[in-house]
């Protein structure tokens, strides 16, 4: 069965996080060269020696792992004009180019889109920015925390008169790669239709602001924040987060609380709320939420998570699950079973998990077919195979460091 990008070739000039985006694309089949500096290469190579120290782990960086998997790594320096020469010659020969310069870097270094679309017009030229095309902040430099912070996201996590709280994981970088491969393929897509190329642009920001389109809309149209509610002041008890006996939560999810209040009764020997005036419908009970959260407390904490689940589960129709752990998660049968966790046979760590694709097509596939590459572990692969040079230039090349 054929790959969605089957035959398209992207050059991947994109460092830290933003590497996900070309390896979105990677894993839907393109080829993709990813484009080192000589003297130590993509930064996140080295950032796992300080999450070593911070969380006690060795081995293999799975941070670099998973953000460069099915891709070929080439050294080559761009502040030398050979250099660019090669990767002119290689622009020609590819349908992408994804970078996340800083403001005004790819101008300086030659490789901005009216530079490169005059060597391929039908070139799709992504730029992954920190804070978007325009506006008075674009040069200033961004990281996930930072978007974090400035987006907001910061101050609704958390329950009121918590200071804003982190949110670990890099999700908004992985976020605006993730919306990067969305406009390259939006764009890939339009070039099919009009034969041009173009130049197209996702920042950190704006991946977030979309995030919490939610959020700022409501803002935007009554002038009010959403914000959250205590746990235990939570004005529908039956949309909320319980303890159980062995520490775990869960999460009900009973949104139509009406409609299930009886079930739920039943199935926690609670029948005796059921028409207690307090409870007996969803406006006296946003009244009197304290009273039945801390009754609902107290009955989710004489039996253990697996219990519960259990015993809501036979009611058939009530909504619920387990609040995760990433140790849960990890083992979570149905991630597996949709193979969001996959299992990839490593040349060199062996059979090793790892986050897979989380799309799913009926007449293609997505697949880890490499492993992330090592530093500039396919220059000679493609500067002979691609660009058909020989041992001896690539000799007088290395010599010259440039590759």
């Amino acid at each position: 069965m054929n790959m969605p990008l089957e035959g398209y070739r992207v050059i991947d000039g994109t460092t830290w996080f933003q590497s996900l985006s070309a390896m979105m694309l990677a894993d839907m089949g393109a080829e993709v060269i990813k484009i080192e500096e000589r003297i130590g290469g993509d930064p996140l190579r080295g950032i796992f020696k300080l999450i070593e120290q911070q969380q006690g782990v060795v081995g293999r960086n799975p941070l670099f792992e998973h953000c460069n998997r099915n891709k070929k790594s080439i050294v080559l320096d761009l502040k030398k004009e050979t250099g660019r020469e090669i990767f002119y010659k290689l622009v020609e020969k590819s349908d992408v180019y994804v970078q996340n310069f800083r403001k005004g870097v790819a101008e300086k270094l030659g490789l901005d889109y009216a530079t490169l679309s005059q060597y391929n017009p039908r070139l799709i030229y992504a730029t992954a920015s920190g804070w978007g095309p325009k506006g008075p902040h674009i040069d200033k430099p961004a990281y996930d925390m930072m978007t974090l912070a400035r987006s907001g996201i910061m101050t609704i996590v958390g329950e009121p008169g918590m200071p804003p709280m982190n949110i670990e994981g890099a999700i908004a970088d992985h976020l605006g790669a993730t919306m990067t491969a969305f406009a390259v393929m939006t764009a890939l897509l339009m070039r099919e239709r009009t034969g041009k190329g173009q130049e197209v642009e996702a920042s950190l920001l704006g991946s977030m602001i979309h995030l919490l389109c939610m959020n700022v809309d409501f803002k935007l149209r009554t002038g009010v924040e959403m914000r959250g509610v205590a746990r235990n002041r939570a004005p529908n008890p039956l949309w909320n987060l319980y303890q159980c006996k062995d520490e775990k939560w869960l999460a009900l999810g009973l949104l139509q609380a009406d409609r299930y209040w009886p079930s739920l009764c039943r199935v926690m020997v609670l029948e005796h709320l059921e028409k207690d005036p307090r409870f007996y419908n969803m406006d006296v009970r946003g009244k009197n939420a304290a009273e039945l959260i801390s009754i609902l407390d107290k009955v989710f904490a004489t039996k253990t998570r697996a219990e519960w689940l259990d015993i809501l589960g036979k009611s058939g129709d009530l909504l619920f699950e387990p609040v995760n752990t990433i140790s849960d998660v990890v083992k979570d049968p149905q991630v597996w079973a949709s193979d969001y966790i996959i299992e990839f046979e490593h040349p060199a760590g062996g059979k090793i998990p790892m986050v897979g694709f989380p799309m799913h097509f009926s007449n293609a596939v997505s697949s880890v077919r490499l492993p992330s590459p090592e530093f500039g572990q396919h220059t000679e692969e493609v500067l002979q195979n691609l660009l058909g040079y020989d041992w001896e230039y690539l000799a007088r090349l290395k010599e010259a460091e440039v590759i």
